[in-house]
């Protein structure tokens, strides 16, 4: 029997056959029980969508590389938790599209990054990194304070980001820009219609140092503030797997 591999190891074709065969029937068992589950992402108080400066940032984040020297994920690890505090859960991810888990980290990992540092020394890093890490290799992105952010689209990004399951109501799609420019207002009221749409943990305030204009730096800051911040940990009880629907 064991020297019947000698036909897979002389003939290509069927040795393709065989992988195929193989691969398919790890495929069916991985994937087929997903079927019958209603979800595989438990639910967690706290995690919500993005709001339309937050998105922005997101986009800006995303547009200058970020991911490729910042991860957003936390293992399960002593020394990671130790450092990073608690290890991601996969809710706090459930709107991204696509997640920034990121694979390298010739930074910090971000995933607790938000309320870590003030809105002033966020702005001041992004200017100028060395002036606040001297050891950091970080390129300067002062150019972002420096360019205004266009909120002409910003509407489609919040129905693009309903198509694909992000539970944006009619009322926050239609609210997008009034919202936007409502988040970065330092005279906004902590009662406003923002914080009715989105919840009463959002951070409202100017970002960049210049509350005269909204800018690319407001955004980006606004969505690194938020990182990590949605849930709160010191409340939090992972539910039993026995009980996850």
């Amino acid at each position: 029997m064991w020297k019947k591999h000698g036909l897979f190891e002389r003939h290509s074709g069927w040795m393709i056959i065989g992988i195929t065969i193989v691969v398919s029937i790890g495929g069916i068992v991985e994937i087929a029980p997903l079927f019958w589950v209603e979800s595989t992402i438990e639910e967690v108080e706290g995690v919500r969508p993005y709001t339309p400066l937050e998105l922005a940032g997101r986009d800006i984040y995303i547009a200058e590389g970020c991911y490729s020297c910042h991860s957003q994920m936390i293992r399960p690890l002593r020394d990671e938790v130790e450092r990073y505090g608690h290890y991601s859960l996969a809710a706090e991810s459930m709107y991204d599209h696509p997640f920034q888990w990121g694979s390298k980290r010739t930074g910090p990992d971000l995933a607790r990054v938000g309320g870590k540092y003030s809105n002033e020394w966020h702005a001041e890093h992004l200017a100028d990194p060395r002036s606040v890490v001297p050891e950091s290799n970080m390129p300067p992105y002062r150019f972002l304070a420096n360019q205004d952010l266009d909120l002409h689209a910003i509407r489609a990004k919040l129905v693009a980001m309903r198509t694909v399951g992000v539970p944006y109501t009619a009322d926050q799609i239609e609210n997008a820009e009034a919202d936007a420019r409502a988040q970065v207002d330092p005279y906004a009221s902590e009662t406003s219609a923002l914080r009715g749409r989105y919840g009463p943990k959002i951070m409202q305030g100017d970002f960049d140092g210049d509350p005269e204009r909204l800018t690319k730096m407001d955004a980006l800051i606004a969505y690194l503030q938020q990182l990590g911040t949605m849930v709160d940990f010191s409340t939090y009880q992972a539910e039993d797997p026995d009980n996850m629907r």
